[in-house]
């Protein structure tokens, strides 16, 4: 197995992308996300895969951890050289085959900014900066679905597809027992260094705070010995860092309640304000939609109630 780092200039830092079974003739040549389509990166990817004597044409089949442009913007590119299988977990599948965000996701984005209070000069900055990025999603993608608890044999061994849900939709881990050690190809599900968006990140998710802990919680239940993430290095000890992004989630409620205190009745894009200061591009899409996953979850424990102004202590 070979992990390939892509430079990531538009999202989060760098991309890990995997290669395996290059070089095998018993073993499908896989790739594990497959980086953001803009030149430069399918570049980067070319020569990472040169390097291990394969190229776009090799590759067998795809396996994406789930539909953001910096996982999935090349798979179509991929795809049309080698005719490689890109599977995907249902849920992100219509987001992925027309290669990238469609009209759909496009307008649930567009109202959930209002529904947050977001001014007008805000929303119209990120709006632009969204459709100046759709093109990310790179080439169309005929897809193959999988779905929790399926197989794909890539050669050594089987992933098994895990759902994480939260981050996104349709976000999966995918499974092996590697040497005796339990591993996973986790995507953004856990991350070493930042903790993952949820709320705006892919606003389609449903309680996207409550969702995304019911993950961490399945995560930590799978007792892995080592994780690979969609971005930087490999995470050793990734039950722990799942509870360690609770914590912090636990933690940040309560700034939440302590913001909700303090300007009540407060908006959405005023708790945002509060977590984050100033955010500029994609993160004035991820911090008010993380400020409202709090809020969401808040609101149906119980600890605030949602008014036509803005949400306050219940």
């Amino acid at each position: 197995m070979h992990q390939i780092q892509l430079t990531n200039t538009a999202f989060e830092g760098q991309n890990s992308v995997y290669l395996l079974g290059a070089g095998d003739a018993s073993a499908p040549t896989t790739l594990v996300d497959a980086g953001v389509a803009t030149p430069a990166v399918e570049a980067e990817l070319r020569d990472a895969l040169a390097e291990r004597g394969a190229s776009f044409a090799d590759v067998d089949q795809v396996l994406l951890t789930h539909w953001h442009s910096d996982h999935a913007g090349l798979a179509g590119t991929v795809q049309r050289e080698g005719d490689a299988t890109v599977y995907v977990h249902e849920a992100d599948a219509e987001l992925v085959a027309p290669a990238g965000e469609d009209a759909d996701l496009a307008g649930a984005q567009a109202a959930a900014i209002d529904d947050w209070g977001m001014p007008a000069d805000e929303q119209r900055e990120l709006l632009d900066f969204l459709e100046a990025h759709r093109d990310l999603g790179g080439e169309p993608v005929d897809v193959t679905t999988v779905s929790d608890g399926d197989t794909v044999d890539v050669g050594a061994f089987d992933v098994e597809v895990v759902h994480l849900p939260g981050h996104a939709a349709g976000l999966v881990a995918y499974v092996f027992e590697r040497d005796g050690r339990r591993e996973a190809f986790v995507g953004d599900a856990v991350l070493p260094k930042y903790t993952p968006n949820v709320g705006g990140a892919d606003v389609r998710v449903d309680r996207p705070l409550a969702t995304y802990l019911e993950s961490l919680d399945r995560l930590q239940a799978l007792d892995l010995e080592r994780a690979w993430p969609g971005h930087r290095g490999a995470i050793f000890a990734p039950g722990e860092r799942a509870a360690d992004i609770a914590a912090h989630h636990d933690e940040r409620t309560e700034r939440v309640v302590d913001a909700v205190r303090e300007h009540e009745p407060a908006t959405v894009w005023e708790v945002s304000a509060e977590l984050f200061g100033d955010l500029e591009r994609i993160h004035v899409l991820h911090g008010p939609g993380e400020a409202y996953a709090h809020l969401d979850h808040l609101v149906r424990e119980g600890v605030l109630a949602e008014t036509d102004d803005g949400y306050v202590l219940a």
